[in-house]
Protein backbone atom coordinates (compact mmCIF):
# COMPACT_ATOMS: atom_id res chain seq x y z
CA UNK A 1 0.00 0.00 0.00
CA UNK A 2 2.84 2.42 0.87
CA UNK A 3 4.54 1.64 -2.43
CA UNK A 4 1.32 2.31 -4.34
CA UNK A 5 0.83 5.61 -2.51
CA UNK A 6 4.46 6.61 -3.18
CA UNK A 7 4.11 5.77 -6.91
CA UNK A 8 0.85 7.74 -7.12
CA UNK A 9 2.39 10.80 -5.44
CA UNK A 10 5.41 10.58 -7.77
CA UNK A 11 3.15 10.32 -10.84
CA UNK A 12 1.09 13.34 -9.73
CA UNK A 13 4.28 15.34 -9.12
CA UNK A 14 5.66 14.45 -12.55
CA UNK A 15 2.39 15.44 -14.22
CA UNK A 16 2.28 18.77 -12.42
CA UNK A 17 5.95 19.60 -12.95
CA UNK A 18 5.80 18.42 -16.56
CA UNK A 19 2.84 20.73 -17.17
CA UNK A 20 4.65 23.66 -15.60
CA UNK A 21 7.73 22.94 -17.67
CA UNK A 22 5.67 22.72 -20.85
CA UNK A 23 4.03 26.06 -20.06
CA UNK A 24 7.39 27.68 -19.38
CA UNK A 25 8.82 26.42 -22.68
CA UNK A 26 5.73 27.27 -24.74
CA UNK A 27 7.00 30.80 -25.47
CA UNK A 28 10.39 29.64 -26.71
CA UNK A 29 10.94 29.59 -30.49
CA UNK A 30 10.68 26.14 -32.03
CA UNK A 31 13.91 25.11 -33.69
CA UNK A 32 14.12 21.69 -35.25
CA UNK A 33 16.89 22.05 -37.78
CA UNK A 34 20.23 23.77 -38.08
CA UNK A 35 22.32 24.14 -41.23
CA UNK A 36 25.85 25.50 -40.87
CA UNK A 37 24.86 27.29 -37.67
CA UNK A 38 21.67 28.80 -39.12
CA UNK A 39 18.50 27.86 -37.26
CA UNK A 40 15.50 26.73 -39.29
CA UNK A 41 12.24 27.32 -37.47
CA UNK A 42 8.99 25.54 -38.15
CA UNK A 43 7.94 21.98 -38.72
CA UNK A 44 11.03 20.60 -40.44
CA UNK A 45 11.19 16.90 -41.14
CA UNK A 46 14.82 16.55 -42.20
CA UNK A 47 18.18 18.32 -42.25
CA UNK A 48 17.67 19.83 -45.73
CA UNK A 49 14.77 22.15 -44.74
CA UNK A 50 11.91 19.96 -45.91
CA UNK A 51 8.85 20.42 -43.74
CA UNK A 52 5.62 18.64 -43.06
CA UNK A 53 3.90 20.85 -45.65
CA UNK A 54 6.45 20.59 -48.49
CA UNK A 55 8.78 17.59 -48.56
CA UNK A 56 9.53 16.45 -52.10
CA UNK A 57 13.10 15.82 -53.19
CA UNK A 58 13.18 19.38 -54.56
CA UNK A 59 11.89 21.18 -51.44
CA UNK A 60 15.32 22.14 -50.14
CA UNK A 61 15.19 25.85 -49.41
CA UNK A 62 14.25 27.90 -46.38
CA UNK A 63 13.16 31.51 -46.60
CA UNK A 64 14.16 34.22 -44.16
CA UNK A 65 11.03 36.15 -43.33
CA UNK A 66 11.34 39.92 -43.51
CA UNK A 67 9.23 40.43 -40.40
CA UNK A 68 11.35 38.41 -37.97
CA UNK A 69 14.62 37.70 -39.80
CA UNK A 70 14.13 33.95 -39.13
CA UNK A 71 14.36 31.14 -41.64
CA UNK A 72 11.28 28.96 -42.12
CA UNK A 73 10.80 26.20 -44.70
CA UNK A 74 7.50 27.67 -45.86
CA UNK A 75 4.74 30.20 -45.30
CA UNK A 76 2.58 27.66 -43.45
CA UNK A 77 5.35 26.89 -40.94
CA UNK A 78 5.68 30.61 -40.20
CA UNK A 79 1.93 31.04 -39.98
CA UNK A 80 1.57 28.15 -37.51
CA UNK A 81 4.49 29.00 -35.24
CA UNK A 82 5.25 32.72 -35.36
CA UNK A 83 3.39 35.13 -33.10
CA UNK A 84 3.02 37.82 -35.77
CA UNK A 85 1.85 38.38 -39.33
CA UNK A 86 4.35 37.86 -42.15
CA UNK A 87 5.80 40.69 -44.23
CA UNK A 88 6.98 40.37 -47.82
CA UNK A 89 10.41 41.50 -48.93
CA UNK A 90 10.17 44.76 -50.93
CA UNK A 91 11.87 44.81 -54.34
CA UNK A 92 14.29 47.41 -53.04
CA UNK A 93 15.73 44.72 -50.73
CA UNK A 94 16.06 41.84 -53.20
CA UNK A 95 19.83 42.06 -52.66
CA UNK A 96 19.27 40.72 -49.11
CA UNK A 97 20.40 37.20 -48.31
CA UNK A 98 17.07 35.57 -47.56
CA UNK A 99 17.19 32.11 -49.16
CA UNK A 100 19.03 29.17 -47.64
CA UNK A 101 19.96 26.14 -49.70
CA UNK A 102 19.19 23.15 -47.51
CA UNK A 103 21.72 20.99 -49.34
CA UNK A 104 24.91 23.07 -49.03
CA UNK A 105 23.88 25.77 -46.55
CA UNK A 106 24.61 28.67 -48.90
CA UNK A 107 22.65 31.85 -48.37
CA UNK A 108 21.40 33.44 -51.57
CA UNK A 109 20.01 36.87 -52.16
CA UNK A 110 16.42 36.99 -53.34
CA UNK A 111 17.64 38.19 -56.74
CA UNK A 112 20.14 35.31 -57.00
CA UNK A 113 17.45 32.82 -56.07
CA UNK A 114 14.93 34.18 -58.56
CA UNK A 115 17.56 34.14 -61.33
CA UNK A 116 18.93 30.70 -60.40
CA UNK A 117 16.87 28.65 -62.84
CA UNK A 118 15.79 26.56 -59.84
CA UNK A 119 19.33 25.34 -59.21
CA UNK A 120 21.65 26.30 -56.39
CA UNK A 121 24.51 28.29 -57.94
CA UNK A 122 26.91 26.86 -55.35
CA UNK A 123 26.15 23.11 -55.20
CA UNK A 124 23.82 22.66 -58.22
CA UNK A 125 21.05 21.14 -56.07
CA UNK A 126 17.70 21.36 -57.83
CA UNK A 127 15.04 23.61 -56.29
CA UNK A 128 11.30 23.12 -56.67
CA UNK A 129 10.18 25.20 -59.68
CA UNK A 130 6.65 25.25 -58.25
CA UNK A 131 7.83 27.58 -55.49
CA UNK A 132 7.55 30.48 -57.94
CA UNK A 133 3.76 30.15 -57.65
CA UNK A 134 4.13 31.30 -54.05
CA UNK A 135 6.51 34.24 -54.50
CA UNK A 136 3.71 36.65 -53.59
CA UNK A 137 3.73 35.18 -50.06
CA UNK A 138 7.39 36.11 -49.56
CA UNK A 139 8.38 38.79 -52.05
CA UNK A 140 6.85 41.92 -53.50
CA UNK A 141 5.51 41.03 -56.95
CA UNK A 142 3.76 42.80 -59.81
CA UNK A 143 0.02 43.17 -59.30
Amino acid sequence: MKLLLKLTITAVFLCISGGIMAQQNAALPIVKSNIKGINIYGKTVDNQTRCQHWHSDLDVIAIKFKCCEKYYPCFSCHEEEADHKPQVWPKSEFDSKAILCGVCGSELTIAEYQASGNTCPNCTAAFNPGCSKHYHLYFETEN
